[in-house]
């Protein structure tokens, strides 16, 4: 979290991780369009001759609550080449938390795994606990054939520590869930170690309502099943 004391501002970063052509981009895309003008910013994407993202995309939203204080999330995604290593493990520096986003389809399970284990070096590598630090992996492409069906991931979420999703982001199903299942938990972590809540005058319903309210009336909630592609 930085914060600037001149514009009252809070900046969370929040980085998407995943093997190449998982969706990291659709996401943001996806979220760019879900959400409403005044709290959107500019999408900004950096890609190569074949759409893939050769640096990172950012998507800036950003919100006032009424306390005075602004609440601005730094969407990144981090590119998925293997040539790109050390951008990954830049982008990933000082984040607030991580969604990775995995490919449902089976013959992407030693990749995802491979990134998995990749994503959670770099944490180390920058000084962050990937035990502790926010963190929710999204099955991406769910519209696909072959892919880990939903009792297998109903395994994995009995399993492990982190929530999964589901989602399929080129068509925006389950892309703000995710999001919000990961601010969700990220607020949760800045309460704890510094009494955020508190310290900043406001709530987290505030903030997730003021961010996406719209969205959340609709019927979205924290712990939704949903998709990204």
């Amino acid at each position: 979290m930085q914060f600037n004391s001149a514009q009252r501002e809070i900046a969370l970063k929040l980085v998407y991780y995943g093997p190449p052509l998982s969706g990291k981009t659709s996401n943001l895309q996806a979220i760019h369009r879900l959400t409403a003008p005044e709290v959107r910013g500019r999408l900004m994407e950096l890609d190569t001759a074949d759409d893939r993202t050769l640096f990172f995309d950012l998507l800036p939203l950003t919100t006032r609550l009424r306390s005075g204080y602004a609440i601005k999330l730094k969407l990144f995604t981090v590119p998925g080449q293997v040539v790109h290593a050390a951008t990954r493990r830049l982008v990933l520096a000082g984040a607030d938390g991580v969604v990775f986003v995995a490919d449902s389809q089976l013959s992407m399970k030693k990749v995802n795994n491979e990134y998995w284990r990749g994503m959670r070096q770099y944490l180390t590598d920058n000084n962050l606990d990937p035990e502790t630090l926010p963190i929710v992996i999204q099955f991406n492409k769910r519209d696909l054939p072959d892919i880990r069906s939903d009792a297998e991931l109903e395994q994995l979420r009995e399993r492990g520590a982190e929530p999964i999703y589901a989602a399929v982001a080129i068509r925006g199903e389950g892309v703000v869930e995710t999001l919000l299942g990961l601010l969700d938990r990220v607020l949760q972590d800045l309460d704890r170690r510094g009494d955020f809540f508190r310290r900043y005058q406001c709530t987290r319903a505030e903030i997730l309502t003021a961010l996406f309210g719209d969205l959340q009336q609709a019927g979205t909630a924290p712990d939704g099943l949903g998709g990204s592609r």
